[in-house]
């Protein structure tokens, strides 16, 4: 399994970003992906998941009615949608791919992607 993250980079408080991974290398027939962020010093943090099969969303409370996950599954490829943005969304972005459904430990995740930076200014 192969993930390509791309999309970050600086933004203003209150301004949009779209998060893209290009996942390869397999189907991903009853896959959970996933999106979690990471700053300095602190843990891998869930933001959002979405099922492969049916495109059944999950969000962490801090990005609820802000960010919508979805994913294209005739080109393999999982979203980001990023509104309203706030400072402490600044962090590294990663998508992660599970067999096996969604949870919100990044510890129950084996595939990740390299990571992309999001900023977010005052």
């Amino acid at each position: 399994v192969q993930l390509q993250a791309s999309g970050g980079g600086l933004v203003q408080a209150g301004g949009s970003l779209r998060l893209s991974c290009a996942a390869s290398g397999r189907t991903f027939t009853n896959y959970g992906m996933g999106w979690f962020r990471q700053t300095p010093g602190l843990e891998r943090e869930f933001v959002a998941g979405i099922t492969w099969n049916w495109g059944t969303p999950y969000y962490a409370d801090s990005v609820k009615g802000r960010f919508t996950i979805s994913r294209d599954k005739a080109k393999s490829m999982v979203y980001l949608q990023m509104n309203n943005l706030k400072i402490e969304d600044t962090a590294v972005y990663y998508c992660a791919a599970r067999n096996g459904g969604t949870t919100t430990n990044a510890n129950d995740w084996k595939r990740w992607g390299q990571g992309t930076q999001v900023t977010v200014s005052s």
